[in-house]
């Protein structure tokens, strides 16, 4: 007698554990998901800077750029385009997502030659 009624709360509870391990990995998934996307945003920003500079090598040292607000492509987003040595720029992407204390990076190097 009672002896069901054990069982019964026992599976209860391994269930509950078990659907609270899922929903802790799809908030986990979704902030990764989050991440990836934002960081390929950021790759593209920086791909565009250095497409428009390939694009016209003359003009390349005038897309030197120190702290371009983007924000409205990235959360807190800044872009910043330096030459490092003649024909050869740098380009570094950086954004913080709202609740977050340490900034995202990307940076990209690239050889800007021609004009």
């Amino acid at each position: 007698e009672g002896f069901l009624l054990l069982e019964v709360l026992l599976a209860i509870v391994i269930f509950s554990i078990g659907i609270l391990a899922v929903l802790g990995l799809q908030a986990v998934m979704v902030k990764h998901s989050t991440e990836a996307r934002m960081r390929s945003v950021a790759s593209l920003v920086a791909e565009e800077r250095i497409s428009e500079m390939w694009a016209d090598p003359a003009l390349a040292p005038s897309r030197v750029e120190l702290d371009t607000n983007i924000e409205p492509i990235l959360p807190n987003g800044r872009r910043t385009v330096v030459q490092l040595v003649p024909g050869r720029y740098q380009v570094t992407v950086t954004w913080q997502l709202p609740g977050q204390t340490e900034p995202h990076r990307f940076v990209t190097v690239a050889n800007v030659t021609g004009g």
